[in-house]
């Protein structure tokens, strides 16, 4: 019962959040919940109650609500579409994913960002925005508050994105095909992607999609590589117990693949992908406001504004990257 508020008021942000989409259609309903989240988060009169009362629902939400809304996510992946992309075209976001990884944790660690949020930033700017974060912090039992800045950035710069590469199509001599690629490999969230790549027609958003369903079907091997890690650490912990060491596999990330053979090898009926997909973008909703709303902005443009600059230059090389994937493509 004492989360029952909680999650109420997490539905009905994310009612909002579908709302301020409805009316905006270029504003992605998962941008408009985390951004909602982060201006309550902002409100003194809202603090004690966030603390409060409400406080156990949203950490119910923030946590199993995502790592369902996670699960989910894998029916919209089949991977004949995604085999339809070509060898060549695989390998590159592949190696869009991994280079993304690795340079945004060394620029977060170079700017000296704390805990974990090096790893989480990296996750999610390399893969799919928040609800990357969510799902690796997860796995390495990170604070809330630890996820709190890694979504503030992926959030802005993704929000960025959707303002400013439709200016950059013309001046680089992109065509639909080739910018569609690009926002998807580039772009963090799937929502952000669409948002972005639907201003240049059907042909931009179809191949968007494609790669950027791609690049989320990199979150398990990722997800499961920093558990396998996590366990290797704490197995050689000797203040650690045999229970408390983290799965190989997740529980739901061994879902989120299992989603993906259903979509994959059964004829599921478009109804039932339909129900899952409005399922999945609520729960989602819900989680990503009770995260957006432990962001504190006074700590995201404190010492220097160096987690701006972190997420700046991580959107930057993420975006050459992909850029670069485009035209070797």
């Amino acid at each position: 019962m004492t989360r029952l508020s909680g999650l109420a008021v997490a539905a009905l942000a994310a009612l909002a959040a579908w709302g301020v989409s409805t009316a905006v259609p270029a504003v992605p309903l998962l941008t408009a919940a985390v951004v909602l989240g982060i201006v309550v988060g902002q409100l003194p009169a809202a603090r004690p109650a966030l603390a409060g009362p409400l406080k156990p629902g949203l950490a119910l939400s923030a946590r199993r609500l995502m790592r369902i809304g996670i699960v989910l996510l894998g029916l919209k992946l089949s991977l004949g579409d995604i085999a339809d992309l070509g060898v060549r075209a695989i390998l590159l976001v592949v190696a869009v994913v991994l280079l993304s990884f690795a340079g945004t944790y060394a620029i977060a660690r170079l700017f000296g960002m704390p805990g974990r949020q090096p790893l989480l930033i990296a996750t999610g700017f390399s893969i799919c925005g928040a609800s990357a974060i969510g799902a690796m912090s997860g796995v390495t039992r990170g604070r809330d508050s630890e996820s709190a800045t890694p979504i503030a950035l992926v959030t802005l710069c993704g929000t960025l994105a959707i303002l400013v590469l439709p200016l950059l199509q013309v001046v680089l001599g992109l065509s639909p095909v080739e910018f569609g690629h690009w926002v998807g490999a580039g772009v963090h969230d799937v929502g952000q992607v669409v948002a972005t790549a639907q201003v240049a027609g059907p042909a931009a958003l179809g191949v968007a999609i494609a790669i950027k369903l791609t690049r989320v079907l990199m979150l398990a091997p990722m997800v499961a590589a920093v558990s396998v890690l996590a366990r290797r650490s704490e197995a050689r912990d000797p203040a650690a117990v045999p229970a408390a060491l983290p799965p190989v596999i997740p529980l739901f990330v061994a879902g989120f693949l299992a989603a993906i053979a259903i979509r994959t090898l059964l004829p599921v009926p478009e109804s039932v992908l339909t129900a899952a997909d409005a399922a999945q973008t609520a729960l989602l909703a819900m989680a990503l406001f009770a995260l957006g709303a432990a962001v504190r902005l006074r700590d995201l443009f404190g010492a220097g504004g160096r987690a701006i600059a972190v997420g700046l230059l991580s959107w930057l090389l993420v975006a050459a990257l992909a850029l670069g994937a485009v035209r070797l493509s």
